[in-house]
């Protein structure tokens, strides 16, 4: 259970209901059966009484399929929910895997919970030690739709917040931002894999806002997008072996 792996994460900001291509709970659902959590923030504006009721129940709903977490938050409480839920889903995420290989071992029935409290203790210290050791992947993605425009800057400044709050964990982190709907297509890469966003403020700059949200199309481009860094990272290692069977062969 110590090994150095990768969690991946889409995270997704939004304000409103998908209106546009596919059907984002099951794109949610297909990212999930993909090993990547979907995470899910709704954000209100602060004059709002209460986040649409549909709004509300689709942000649930992603989430859950995603195998996430949900917030509904107001834009000045952004920054800190940024951070919590991209931590709180990784150590749920951990805890599954920990779960499962209790599982094998114990029983089908067994988890952490079960555990006598000195043994519980001991799990969640690899718990712990994997959240820090981890490889962190998270591909955000943003709504881009017009009644976004007075949260922009809030959530520019929350993405730079979570970026330097990660920089202290032993693990490498990248991230790759996308915004929804783009200038000439539903989704468009505002930053590729990236382990820093100081740049954030030149990204944020290309963004131009549009009236639909296409929540859906988003989640199957970030899914894409990860099937397309694990295929490149595969093909790396595989080239990487040859080099090294050829030069050991000289």
């Amino acid at each position: 259970m110590r090994n150095k792996g990768t969690l991946r994460q889409i995270l997704l900001i939004t304000d409103g209901c998908s209106n546009q291509g596919e059907d984002p709970i099951a794109m949610a659902a297909l990212a999930h059966e993909q090993g990547i959590t979907v995470n899910v923030i709704g954000v209100l504006n602060e004059n709002t009484a209460e986040f649409h009721r549909q709004g509300l129940k689709e942000v649930e709903d992603i989430a859950m399929s995603g195998g996430g977490i949900s917030q509904i938050v107001y834009a000045t409480q952004l920054s800190q929910t940024v951070k919590m839920v991209t931590q709180k889903a990784m150590t749920q995420t951990i805890k599954g895997v920990v779960n499962a290989e209790l599982q094998q071992i114990l029983g089908s029935k067994s988890s952490m919970d079960d555990l006598p409290p000195d043994k519980r203790g001991e799990v969640m210290e690899v718990v712990d030690e994997m959240q820090e050791t981890m490889n962190l992947e998270v591909l955000i993605l943003i709504d881009a739709s017009g009644s976004m425009e007075d949260k922009m800057m809030t959530v520019q400044e929350s993405l730079l917040d979570l970026s330097i709050s990660l920089n202290s964990r032993i693990g490498d982190n990248e991230f790759s931002i996308y915004a929804f709907p783009g200038k000439k297509k539903e989704v468009e890469e505002l930053l590729s894999w990236s382990s820093k966003m100081d740049s954030i403020g030149k990204i944020f700059s290309k963004i131009t806002l549009g009236g639909i949200t296409p929540t859906g199309p988003a989640i199957k481009e970030g899914i894409a997008v990860f099937q397309q860094k694990r295929s490149s990272k595969r093909r790396f290692l595989s080239n990487d072996a040859d080099g090294y069977e050829r030069e050991s062969s000289m």
